[in-house]
């Protein structure tokens, strides 16, 4: 049985020579644009989609590289989250939206950062659930309590190994990370759980590229607006589990330099917090979208 979001329609977009894009799309109203994280798919906004469609267009993409989209070799570029985020604007635009809200969680919350970054004539409101930019990631995370992110170091590394690890255990690799950031297990039922593990093991080489650039090409790309004072000038808000207690670190301050109107707020969810805490991601959104 595939498993969709009842009431939304399912499309195929191109957003780039040989890239299609599967998305989710349901409702009516201001577009809101909702990027999933790693190891999920477009499923894991479910419930959001469904209570946001109410009043709302809302566009729920596979990112390129994982689930039902399409998974194009990496020449160095092609999933950074330059890349990835100009995928969000094209298939924003390919469905009548030339501007729209954009919320990420995780990988999707990094390539909602660099699409806010990049494209901020398009992206008129911006949230983004339990991240760092990018370059206050790997700065925050040292000693031994940054083993909490080994698999970003794992999959930093060079073409090969780390692919080649990770596909041969791809199920204990993927569910750990489901487990272990799950706060409410019964949040994602076992088909939910499945359909996440089977998507993973089928994406193994896209979703190490997607990290592995991370460790690199993304790094230049935030630095370089860092350098330049660059900040986020739409209204943004963020949502977190409480890392910084655990890794030294004030988020809300990390966040003020990027995002000067910005509304933080710490979640007693797990990091699955779009299907542990829907009600409260929504009431978020919602939030934002008053501003």
């Amino acid at each position: 049985m595939t498993l969709t979001i009842p009431n939304f329609d399912y499309q195929r977009i191109r957003v780039a020579d040989g890239v299609e894009l599967s998305a989710a799309v349901g409702g009516s109203g201001s577009p809101i644009v909702l990027l999933h994280g790693f190891p999920q798919t477009h499923l894991m906004w479910r419930h959001v989609a469904a209570a946001l469609a109410a009043d709302h267009t809302v566009i729920v993409p596979d990112l390129r590289g994982y689930g039902a989209s399409d998974k194009p070799d990496d020449d160095g570029e092609t999933y950074s989250k330059r890349t990835m985020g100009a995928d969000a604007v094209k298939l924003a635009a390919a469905l009548g939206h030339e501007r729209f809200a954009l919320v990420g969680h995780d990988r999707g919350a990094l390539v909602a950062f660099r699409a806010a970054m990049d494209h901020p004539n398009a992206v008129t409101h911006a949230a983004f659930l339990d991240v760092l930019p990018t370059l206050d990631s790997w700065n925050a995370l040292h000693g031994a309590s940054g083993a909490v992110g080994f698999h970003l170091y794992l999959m930093a590394q060079p073409s090969g190994l780390p692919e080649t690890m990770i596909a041969n255990s791809a199920d204990a690799f993927f569910g750990y990370f489901l487990d272990l950031w799950t706060k409410n297990p019964g949040a994602i039922p076992e088909e939910y759980r499945r359909a996440y593990l089977e998507a993973s093991a089928a994406a193994v080489p896209s979703i190490v590229a997607d990290y592995r650039a991370t460790a690199g090409v993304d790094i230049a790309h935030d630095q370089a607006d860092a350098d330049l004072g660059a900040q986020l000038r739409m209204p943004v808000s963020v949502v977190q589990q409480d890392w910084g207690a655990a890794l030294g670190y004030d988020a809300t301050a990390l966040w003020k330099r990027w995002a000067p109107n910005l509304a933080h707020y710490m979640t007693d969810a797990g990091h699955f917090m779009a299907e542990e805490s829907p009600a409260e991601i929504e009431a978020v959104i919602r939030e934002l979208l008053a501003r």
